[in-house]
């Protein structure tokens, strides 16, 4: 269900994609290499492809600074600030949305007030998960009191529920629509469903069983194909998307437009 705030952002259309900028590594991770200006080139560029392939929205994200860390230093989050402002200003029409690996919401939130960004994806927002960077608590309440206190509250949260590259026995007994109900009943904007890693498809069932059991917006932020978005289109609002609109559905690729236009075509 399209809530105001995700109305807002996201205008009225029946669904809406979202294109993943995979950003460079940062300055002071291992793969770093070459100062910002390739960085803010390489962003510069993907955002103008999303825009002329018809994508409706963009995020930014620091997938290339592997291996992550929970905290990662205000070196990171004064990059991201910096790419996503300079995106901003390149796409304003696009609703832009940061994620900072690994689950740094509240550095996500800096960043994206920072930037004039429009939502955070997060992770950990309840219950804790076994991640691979370690054990990870939710974040919910701190995070909303920031929220709060920053006067930063057109700032959306979508909220991964059993997020991905993390192991659930601590969950075990929590199913997947006890931590949907879990996540809005601790003010989250909107529920992100995912597979078990980057470019894993989500469960079908899981989507269709969350989307009948909120009132929130429902995305799926993994594994999403020109070809099985049409099982995910009659529960889903949004799609969070990016291994496939990469060469050869690879992640790390370069983008593809004729990806982008196969996908884009499913959805017009």
């Amino acid at each position: 269900m399209k809530t105001p705030l995700f109305a807002r952002l996201f205008g009225e259309r029946p669904k809406t994609i979202v294109g993943m900028i995979h950003v460079r590594a940062l300055p002071g991770t291992p793969r770093h290499a070459g100062g910002m200006t390739p960085i803010l080139d390489q962003a510069l560029a993907e955002a103008e492809t999303y825009r002329a392939g018809g994508i409706h929205a963009l995020m930014v994200e620091n997938m290339h600074d592997v291996p992550y860390v929970q905290r990662p230093g205000p070196e990171i989050v004064a990059a991201m600030a910096v790419v996503a402002r300079a995106v901003k200003q390149a796409q304003p029409q696009l609703p832009l949305g940061i994620q900072i690996l690994a689950g740094a919401n509240a550095e996500a939130l800096a960043a994206a007030l920072a930037a004039g960004a429009d939502f955070i994806r997060a992770e950990g927002f309840v219950f804790g998960h076994l991640a691979d960077e370690g054990y990870m608590d939710a974040c919910a309440g701190a995070w909303l009191r920031r929220r709060k206190a920053l006067g930063a509250e057109s700032i959306a949260v979508f909220a991964d529920i059993k997020k991905k590259h993390a192991a659930h026995a601590l969950t075990a007994d929590v199913d997947i629509v006890q931590t949907a109900h879990a996540a809005e009943f601790f003010l989250a904007d909107g529920l992100i469903l995912t597979g078990a890693a980057t470019g894993d498809p989500a469960s079908v069932a899981e989507l269709r069983a969350v989307a009948a059991a909120t009132r929130l917006p429902v995305l799926v932020g993994s594994g999403i194909t020109a070809e099985n978005l049409p099982d995910y289109l009659p529960y889903a609002d949004a799609f969070i998307v990016g291994s496939f609109f990469k060469r050869d559905g690879y992640w790390a690729n370069p983008l593809d437009p004729d990806r982008i236009r196969r996908l884009i075509d499913v959805v017009a």
